[in-house]
């Protein structure tokens, strides 16, 4: 693990929680939001290629990698905590201009709401496999999320056998399978019945009709995505992923008609593994491409 993750670890007390995170490299800031259930370790090789120009900040979610996993009595699991917990870590480490959001997953949702907050913060996207708006007209959600998110046997599946993070390192690759090392990499913080809480609360917490706690949060933030339309905005997407499929791309594509969109039809969810020698030199060349002007605070 550590050849593959050769990091310091750096840690914001939340309370009682500690929120970890990786603070690499000197320039302006790129922040990486990792998805569920996954963790920072997605965005090792990013992380490497990029630290020499450019200061990554990628935490981990509470519960999720090498933060605390706490219960439901000392951790609300909310999308609106998320992005509370992301601004407190932005506001200690003094970045509030110039920001690049690297987005994955539930990243993307958290993220954007962090933007939502804080437009003028915000100079450039990168958008991998991921959503900051409602389920797509016409995209049903996937069974496997339905069983986890809806049926009683849901935290039996996820917080008893792992099948969640275990069965997403399986999919997650469709050009290049991860070996059995890197699948076990991935699920190593999701080791015992507690500390997979946080992968279950967010498959629960997917919101579906506006009675659920996150529905109107997310309609504000995909409400407010047209505000970012001008920004330059990088799309690299896996279109065989079996959750965020053609439906979500086309919507980004809807948002961001000026954005540059690398669609790699053979790849699945986690495009930085499937796509790796594709996406991070097109991730690179875009932040070059794109310089940033300076932003008077």
């Amino acid at each position: 693990m550590q050849r593959e993750y050769p990091f310091e670890s750096h840690y914001l007390q939340r309370g009682p929680l500690k929120y970890h995170y990786l603070d690499e490299g000197q320039g302006d800031p790129v922040v990486m939001l990792h998805g569920n259930p996954s963790w920072s370790f997605y965005y090792r090789h990013l992380v490497k290629a990029l630290r020499s120009a450019y200061r990554l900040v990628v935490p981990d979610h509470i519960g999720c990698g090498l933060s605390d996993k706490p219960a439901d009595s000392l951790y609300s699991f909310t999308l609106e905590q998320r992005v509370d917990d992301l601004e407190a870590l932005l506001d200690q480490l003094d970045i509030k201009k110039n920001i690049t959001l690297v987005l994955h997953d539930w990243g993307g949702m958290i993220g954007m709401a962090y933007a939502a907050r804080y437009p003028e913060r915000i100079a450039r996207l990168v958008i991998l496999n991921t959503a900051a708006f409602h389920l797509p007209q016409n995209k049903p959600l996937p069974l496997a999320l339905k069983i986890c998110r809806d049926h009683r046997f849901g935290p039996f599946l996820v917080q008893g056998f792992n099948l969640f993070a275990r069965g997403a390192a399986r999919v997650g690759c469709q050009r290049n399978p991860m070996s059995a090392e890197l699948r076990e990499a991935y699920c190593s913080p999701y080791d015992n019945w507690q500390h997979r809480i946080a992968t279950l609360r967010f498959v629960q917490r997917i919101p579906l009709k506006p009675e659920d706690p996150e529905y109107g949060l997310i309609t504000a933030v995909e409400e407010g995505l047209s505000r970012f339309s001008k920004l330059p905005v990088c799309i690299c997407w896996g279109e065989k992923d079996f959750v965020f499929d053609q439906h979500f791309l086309q919507k980004w594509r809807d948002y961001f008609p000026a954005a540059e969109v690398h669609a790699f039809a053979d790849c699945g969810h986690y495009i930085l593994e499937d796509a790796r020698d594709e996406v991070i030199p097109i991730i690179s060349r875009f932040l070059a491409d794109h310089p940033l002007r300076e932003k008077i605070s």
